[in-house]
């Protein structure tokens, strides 16, 4: 049986490696890049100023990441490096440490807006840039049912804020949507294109 789906266009004559180890952003960039190459991950140390605005965070992130790969960049090759945070009045919601945490932080975002930033680096052998998109989404009121089933059942723990908006805690939870959807899944598709197309 042959796929429904279509491979993605060829549309730049440079090479893209992503350098994550996220299988949602490898998926993302597919549908962006048909060849899209996965560095090997680097281990890197996220650490960023304790003063610095939690908006600005991803950005630094990416920044960090692109560092670890710079002696390795080959001609004709663009490396994608990239961090998505949940921020709820003005913290940073990271990944939860245990099924407890994440929990607490559905909670947390149970009947509230929420603002989700990821960070992208595109790095080539003679230039960097980096930039930031943001998405507001609003959570309806979560039953402690309908958060224990959630995390009993997907466990989220390597997801920012303890959720998924593709998976089932999305379709019965997010009533609202400022932005990029995927953006909230950990890469601003469009913003990634049309930064790549003037790169």
């Amino acid at each position: 049986m042959t796929s429904m789906v279509a491979a993605a266009p060829r549309m730049f004559d440079f090479q893209i490696v992503l350098a994550s180890q996220s299988p949602r952003r490898r998926e993302l960039m597919q549908m962006l890049v048909p060849d899209v190459h996965v560095a090997l991950v680097k281990d890197v140390e996220e650490s960023y100023p304790s003063d610095m605005a939690a908006e600005q965070v991803p950005e630094w992130l990416s920044r960090l990441k692109a560092a670890a790969y710079k002696d390795d960049m080959a001609s004709g090759e663009v490396l994608l490096t990239a961090d998505t945070v949940v921020i709820l009045d003005g913290e940073i919601l990271g990944k939860p440490s245990d099924e407890d945490e994440a929990r607490r932080m559905l909670k947390r975002l149970s009947g509230r807006s929420h603002t989700v930033v990821t960070g992208v680096t595109l790095t080539s052998e003679k230039h960097s840039e980096s930039f930031s998109e943001r998405t507001e989404v609003m959570f309806d009121e979560l039953s402690d049912a309908e958060i224990d089933a959630y995390v009993s059942t997907y466990r989220p723990l390597d997801k920012a804020g303890a959720y998924g908006i593709q998976e089932w805690i999305g379709g019965i939870g997010i009533c609202g949507i400022r932005g990029c959807f995927y953006n909230v899944m950990g890469l601003p598709l469009h913003a990634v294109y049309e930064h790549l197309k003037k790169f």
